[in-house]
């Protein structure tokens, strides 16, 4: 799977590891830490990996949400105070998945992508994001 995502790979195996330093942005909060040390203890090239995919969406994320703004996703509305807005702004984020999952099963049966620089990884990394933002959305963090 080709990816146009930049690759993060400043960051040693062991840094990621022990990021407890700060330099994840979710390193501060793991509330069962147990499970991940018990994880991180039985599946090291695993869990490694799956930050390294997080730091991928992330960046992916910030840049996007950069170029689009919050109105991409509120579409206008209130939808922290206005419970119709908010509603309006998860259907077009359900929409907006469809569309990535549609764009995932062509890529998947036609083995061809037609638009340059972005392939599976990219749509997968899409779709994930877009469910992190419907919870954004739903918690009522989609704002400044």
């Amino acid at each position: 799977m080709g990816s146009s995502v930049t690759k993060h790979e400043d960051m040693s195996d062991r840094e990621i590891m022990n990021s407890k330093s700060g330099k994840m942005p979710f390193s501060g909060f793991i509330p069962d830490k147990t499970a991940v040390d018990k994880f991180e203890e039985e599946y090291p090239d695993l869990s490694v990996e799956f930050i390294k995919i997080q730091q991928e969406m992330y960046v992916m994320f910030a840049a996007k949400h950069l170029d689009y703004g919050l109105n991409n996703i509120t579409l206008g509305g209130d939808i922290v105070n206005n419970s119709d807005d908010k509603q309006f702004s998860l259907t077009g984020l359900c929409i907006r998945l469809t569309d990535k999952i549609s764009r995932l099963k062509n890529l998947l049966i036609n083995g061809k992508n037609y638009v340059k620089g972005e392939g599976m990884e990219d749509t997968f990394i899409d779709i994930a994001n877009y469910g992190i933002i419907s919870l954004l959305v739903g918690r009522n963090k989609w704002k400044k």
